[in-house]
């Protein structure tokens, strides 16, 4: 058995290729093959693929050294190369990157590995290369990328982070450290870490939910970065799976302090609009207001004084009905006290379904009352229509008294007998729109424009405070307001005035209180 494995070993060895066939495997390689002399490095053989690629026949190589067929650079210095190559014959096989150049001055940025040969006749280094100049510049252009998109990334205030399917914060973006106050380096912890108590719960529901088909709803959440600051994020979420590369959750979260104070510092001023605006129109109306109380207030000194007087007398039954006289007086008086003192309480506004024509009805009776006191009549016309808005009930309403009120008192200075101020509510196409319209002196056409921007009046001593409170009003409910003459049917000959404003209809509900 020995000796028949002994044979079979033989005729193997003896069918094994000879050195030209080894020559003609090694040609036939598409990788370039140098094969450098041990001792002197200088070049003994080359392959068919190096010949072509360096341009040379294999006769023409021979002689050539580094400085021949290299690119003239101090990194590419043949010191180098030989040093490579010594390394090979003492280290084991060694990977270099090398710049060879052809006879026609083309370069090949390469690839090369060193491996120590040591053949029968002699020690060789054979030197192994391909051209990597195409994956190079690949490489150099997803560098370029990289660079150009972490220097966007840089100024950003969008942060970007990638929980792992567990909910473990696997990555995130510079910026993402910035918003997070978190500096490089430094733990991340959970991403729920940064949240107030009460948003926590929310956060893991939104993240839960989210799915791979589009962002989450954005939601708005107060953090406690790692500095000790407080700040707002909106953030938004989907589940992303790219196949042996990335499966989680990509987080947005973006810093908008800044808009939540801008919000905060705007409800403030609606705040102060509102409570300023009603102050407004109560100095408009203090004088009706006085004149309309000094009659229940007279008529309650009269009835108690008639009171003393009968108890004096003895007639008590008399004094009784006067004291009840009076008493009645009182409540009207404290009615038109409680009704103004409702109307200029401060409060928080708020944005409701409503229906304009009862905001007309809420203000009329301040309205009429100030139009009494100045001798002008009152019309106000409906429309048959519903008019749902969603708007803060009060402000509107205090456009509405600050354009009626412009309008009664452009008409004291008017000689006519007949002064009136209508009020409609009418539906023009998706808006509802309230007109005041006056039969007074009216305006020149060229100041319809700017009697909204403030220092403008329709009337003597005015100064358009009024009116430009309504602009803002008016303009932050999605509306718009503009001054027109009157039309002739309901003006005086070449006079009147006519206000406007309309809102969207509200686009869904019933308008209610």
């Amino acid at each position: 058995m020995v000796t028949a494995a002994l044979k079979v070993r033989r005729t193997r060895i003896m069918n094994f290729p000879a050195e030209e066939d080894f020559h003609r495997l090694l040609d036939a390689l598409t990788l370039c093959v140098l094969l450098h002399d041990a001792q002197t490095k200088a070049i003994v053989w080359a392959n068919q693929a190096a010949c072509v690629a360096l341009g040379f026949s294999l006769e023409e190589l021979l002689p050539l050294k580094a400085r021949d067929m290299t690119r003239p650079e101090p990194k590419y210095r043949r010191e180098l190369g030989v040093a490579a190559m010594d390394r090979a014959i003492t280290q084991g096989p060694q990977v270099y990157e090398w710049c060879y150049r052809s006879r026609a001055g083309i370069d090949m940025l390469s690839e090369a590995i060193a491996t120590y040969v040591p053949l029968r006749e002699r020690a060789v280094v054979m030197v192994q290369f391909r051209d990597i100049s195409a994956e190079e510049a690949v490489r150099q252009k997803l560098r370029r990328y990289e660079t150009r998109l972490r220097e966007f990334m840089q100024d950003l205030g969008e942060g970007v982070a990638v929980l792992t399917p567990r909910g473990k914060l696997e990555f995130i973006s510079e910026s993402g450290r910035r918003v997070l106050g978190v500096a490089p380096g430094e733990p991340l912890g959970a991403v729920t870490d940064y949240c107030t108590p009460a948003d926590r719960n929310r956060l893991v529901t939104q993240l839960r939910h989210a799915t791979g088909e589009q962002l989450t709803h954005a939601q708005r959440y107060r953090i406690t970065r790692r500095d000790g600051a407080t700040r707002w994020l909106r953030i938004t979420c989907r589940r992303v799976a790219i196949e042996n590369d990335l499966n989680g959750l990509l987080v947005h979260f973006r810093d908008i302090s800044d808009e939540v104070s801008t919000e905060e510092a705007r409800r403030m001023e609606a705040r102060m609009l509102e409570y300023a605006g009603r102050y407004n129109a109560m100095g408009e109306m203090a004088t009706a207001i006085a004149h309309e109380l000094s009659q229940p207030l007279a008529a309650v000194r009269n009835f108690i004084e008639g009171a003393i007087q009968r108890l004096g007398q003895g007639s008590i039954d008399s004094a009784i009905w006067g004291l009840r006289s009076a008493d009645r007086q009182a409540e009207h008086a404290a009615l038109i006290i409680k009704s103004v003192r409702e109307y200029i309480v401060k409060r928080e506004p708020t944005e409701t379904h409503v229906d304009l024509r009862d905001i007309l009805n809420d203000v009329a009776y301040f309205i009429e009352l100030r139009a009494k006191e100045a001798g002008v009549r009152v019309n106000i016309e409906q429309s048959p229509q519903a008019l749902p808005v969603l708007c803060e009930r009060v402000l509107i309403g205090q456009v509405i008294l600050n354009l009626a009120f412009n309008a009664v008192e452009a008409l004291t200075e008017t000689k006519s007998s007949t002064r009136v101020v209508t009020l409609a509510t009418a539906l023009a196409g998706e808006r509802a729109e309230l007109r005041v319209i006056d039969n007074g002196p009216g305006v020149p056409a060229d100041a319809h424009e700017r009697l909204f921007d403030g220092f403008s009046s329709s009337k003597a001593g005015g100064n358009g405070i009024g009116l430009s409170l309504c602009k803002n009003i008016v303009t932050r409910h999605g509306g718009r307001i503009w001054a027109q003459a009157a039309q002739t049917e309901r003006a005086a000959e070449g006079g009147g005035l006519e206000c406007r404003f309309a809102l969207p209809l509200a686009p869904s509900a019933e308008a209610g209180g």
